[in-house]
């Protein structure tokens, strides 16, 4: 198995993935409409449409002699989808049914699936593994239960061999600073500190310092993008031995003020920062269990070190490219 399509592939953690599984071996395409993705940041051929085009999709899988398929084509800004629900089902949801189905009509029978924690809604209890309820508390939370259900439903019915990762607060760049995350509105907390530390916005608002925390910000688990990269690996190589859901985190808690203060000390720079009352819905705590993935696949994540991680964005950030 070496030929895959990556749907979303220009995007912030499908780009990372190409690169990674090159590095490997691995013949990959991308396929996007470059909506959010960029395709300065493909390191391999780009096709570009959209997955809700069968046909088009069609002549990918012909072109390419596709075997498997990692998909990341979703809109994902939380808000936005509260706003704008209608544009996240026809997109997350109806999109993953056409590219289901024109994988059924080429028989190929391999997906690995790029899911969320947001799928859990409300932590009741931290860290949070698999079984936890799952309530999502927006339509994008919403839109990626649903096709993990379609998923399993896939497997039942047509013998789908599927990997949902659902993962936690994905941060960080390549090494080298060669690819990242770049969005022209950023509100995730990591690039909007390194944004304020840089003077391209005023200051960074805590949201809350009241929480049973240790410093009284709220705390999440970052999972570094290189990291995901890998365990998207693992389970395309694992596809064979195991169908489901699985949690992708490194299991350790960072407060709001660790961010700050971390990406201070890579700069060697302060950060404005402006303090506010908590957001409606936010926890106190949210950070993976991840046990069953190191279990099944030997996965486990390697950037575990908050400053080695921010110093690969603060990389990125000064050579920002797109």
């Amino acid at each position: 198995m070496k030929n895959i399509l990556i749907v979303g592939g220009a995007g912030y953690i499908g780009s990372h993935t190409v690169l990674l599984l090159q590095q490997n071996g691995y013949n990959c395409v991308v396929v996007d409409n470059l909506i959010a993705g960029h395709k300065e940041a493909v390191t391999c051929p780009l096709e570009i449409g959209d997955i809700r085009d069968k046909q088009f999709l069609s002549d990918v899988f012909d072109k390419y002699q596709i075997e498997a398929v990692i998909h990341f084509a979703a809109f994902a800004a939380v808000g936005e989808s509260v706003e704008k629900p209608e544009k996240y089902y026809s997109n997350n949801v109806v999109g993953t049914l056409s590219l289901l189905e024109v994988m059924r009509q080429h028989n190929v029978d391999k997906i690995v699936f790029s899911s969320t924690c947001a799928t859990y809604g409300m932590a009741q209890y931290v860290p949070l593994d698999e079984n936890h309820p799952q309530k999502p508390l927006n339509p994008y939370g919403q839109t990626k239960l649903v096709v993990e259900k379609v998923l399993e439903e896939y497997r039942t019915a047509y013998g789908l061999k599927y990997v949902a990762l659902r993962y936690f607060n994905a941060c960080g760049a390549w090494p080298d600073g060669s690819i990242g995350e770049s969005k022209e509105f950023e509100t995730m907390l990591i690039p909007s500190v390194f944004s304020a530390i840089l003077g391209k916005r005023p200051y960074v608002t805590v949201f809350g310092t009241d929480y049973d925390t240790m410093d009284g910000t709220g705390v999440r688990d970052y999972i570094h993008v290189c990291d995901l990269a890998s365990a998207h690996q693992k389970a395309l190589e694992n596809l064979d031995n195991f169908s489901g859901c699985l949690n992708v985190g490194t299991g350790i808690g960072h407060s709001v003020l660790e961010i700050i203060q971390s990406a201070e000390r890579v700069t060697g720079k302060k950060c404005p920062v402006q303090f506010g009352p908590r957001r409606a819905g936010d926890a106190a705590k949210v950070y993976a269990d991840a046990s069953k993935i190191k279990q099944l696949f030997g996965w486990e994540a390697k950037y575990t070190d908050l400053d080695e991680i921010m110093q690969t964005v603060w990389n990125w950030m000064q050579k920002k490219r797109y």
